[in-house]
């Protein structure tokens, strides 16, 4: 029976994301990815970055980062600052399971956040890889309402179709094309917008500004 269990699906999203890690070179760790200003140290720093925090650790953060959504995450990705990748590696396996803030709604935040930021990685590392459907089936309606997406705005007036999959979203002039480059487009990754076609894209590409964001 396939698990469509969003807290499952996320620790196997992550689970993946750190063999991929175990295979990366130095240079790999620190490459970029698509996410502006974060390396692949950072990126994975970033996924497990909250889940170690309670609900005062959660307050102090987000106080140290001005509740400022992208400035959290920074200080976030500062406080892995100092360590090594196989340390990295060890605290990211550490936390294959979501936990405190990235349980949230049954595990769609962790969800949400690992695949896209795997496909971060990937992409930019030239890796590409074939994402279980169930994953993506369930991570794209989350991600099209999740405010730190922002892929509400992005996607406004617009039709977003998965052809790969049974799902469709919004109305307007259509963009489709397979779920992963729909999912990271409507992420803010211009990366992705080459793989869609339809009368809408040029809109959902204007309002990327072929921009990456973390």
């Amino acid at each position: 029976m396939t698990d469509t269990d969003p807290i499952r699906l996320a620790q196997d999203e992550r689970a993946d994301l750190a063999d991929l890690l175990a295979g990366l070179t130095p240079e790999q760790w620190n490459a970029p990815t698509l996410c502006t200003r974060w390396r692949v140290r950072d990126v994975a720093a970033h996924i497990v970055s909250f889940d170690h925090l309670g609900p005062v650790g959660l307050a102090g953060r987000f106080a140290r980062g001005w509740f400022i959504p992208d400035q959290v995450n920074e200080v976030g990705v500062r406080d892995y600052a100092g360590l090594s990748p196989d340390e990295l590696l060890a605290a990211f396996t550490d936390h294959l399971r979501p936990a405190g803030l990235t349980a949230g709604f049954g595990g769609r935040i962790g969800l949400v956040d690992g695949l896209i930021h795997h496909q971060d990685i990937r992409r930019a590392l030239g890796l590409p890889r074939e994402i279980p459907t169930e994953r993506l089936a369930t991570t794209l309606p989350f991600a099209r309402v999740a405010p730190p997406i922002r892929a509400f705005s992005r996607a406004r007036g617009l039709r977003l179709v998965a052809t790969d999959l049974d799902w469709t979203s919004g109305n307007g002039p259509v963009v489709e094309g397979p779920a992963e480059p729909l999912l990271m487009a409507i992420a803010g990754r211009g990366h992705a917008l080459d793989e869609l076609t339809g009368p809408g894209t040029a809109t959902l590409a204007a309002r990327i500004g072929h921009r990456d964001r973390g």
